[in-house]
């Protein structure tokens, strides 16, 4: 990464960890992959059931393994041996003790906003899990709410679209097209303004370019 833009996440992370603090949730920024690890597996109890929404920040954080060797408990719904059984797996993640996830964008001053198309994952965000831990890069930080809507539209929802080979207007034309196709990604918009009860949502920032 480019010495600048490294010296602006260190200089805005802080200030955005700030203000989710401000909002109830409980908020960590770390200036690199290796910092984000150790803090994460500091924030999951180790008698908690583990498991996660499709995320390429803690596949880039190799996180699925340092997890399994450090013998957690976990749910991974790709170890399904059918869609079924995927299903299941999917509905217990709700009840496990840490959920971890992304978010499509964070604001800076202090707001998650996340698009999804099952609806698994904002969900588990929501309510269910008693820890969620929210992983992201500071390449997901944006200055308002306009503009996490158009950052989750115009760009995070037309990728993953081309990363889960959806059968949408945006994978095939690279633009959101305000579908209504039945493999919609966008089907549940959820924006968290505040983190009830209180730290219940971790928040780990990390001075890279991490996800979509």
């Amino acid at each position: 990464m480019a010495d600048p833009i490294k010296k602006l996440y260190e200089l805005k992370g802080p200030k955005v960890a700030e203000a989710l603090k401000k909002r109830g949730f409980e908020a960590y920024y770390v200036s690199d992959n290796t910092q984000a690890v150790e803090k994460i597996l500091q924030i999951i109890p180790k008698n908690h059931s583990v498991s996660w929404g499709g995320c390429m920040t803690m596949d880039a954080l190799g996180l699925k393994e340092k997890l399994i060797s450090n013998d957690y408990s976990i749910i991974d719904r790709d170890a399904a041996q059918s869609p079924d059984e995927r299903e299941l797996l999917m509905h217990k993640a709700l009840n496990c003790g840490s959920f971890i996830m992304s978010s499509n964008a964070i604001t800076e001053d202090g707001q998650l906003f996340n698009i999804d198309g099952k609806g698994n994952r904002v969900a588990a965000l929501c309510y269910g899990p008693e820890n969620v831990i929210v992983i992201a890069g500071m390449n997901k930080v944006v200055q308002d709410m306009d503009a996490a809507y158009s950052r989750v539209r115009g760009f995070a929802a037309p990728a993953n679209a081309q990363r889960f080979d959806l059968d949408t207007p945006c994978k095939k034309i690279g633009c959101c097209a305000d579908c209504l196709s039945a493999t919609t990604i966008c089907a549940q918009f959820v924006t968290t303004r505040f983190c009830k009860p209180a730290g219940r949502i971790k928040v780990v920032l990390i001075g890279e370019n991490l996800g979509i």
